[in-house]
């Protein structure tokens, strides 16, 4: 009896939770009011939390995110499509 090996890929783990936490991000500025797309632009341009509301944990979350791993995934995303 043969059990299929588990594969692990820290790469595919790690763009799912830069989504998961983009989708917290942007939801949160959402429900306060704010155009999404462009305060997350406006932090992607120049690096400044302050484009992202504190609500939800927000700020803090995005702080956590890498800006050039962000940018490779939204290019890989946008070329896929």
């Amino acid at each position: 009896m043969h059990e299929q090996t588990m594969e692990f890929s820290v790469a595919r783990d790690k763009s799912s939770e830069l989504k998961k936490n983009l989708t917290i991000i942007y939801d949160a500025l959402k429900e306060k009011g704010y155009n999404p797309i462009n305060q997350i632009v406006g932090y992607i341009l120049s690096e400044d939390p302050t484009y992202i509301t504190t609500y939800n944990n927000a700020r803090s979350l995005v702080r956590h995110i890498d800006r050039d791993e962000l940018l490779q995934e939204l290019v890989k995303s946008y070329l896929q499509a």
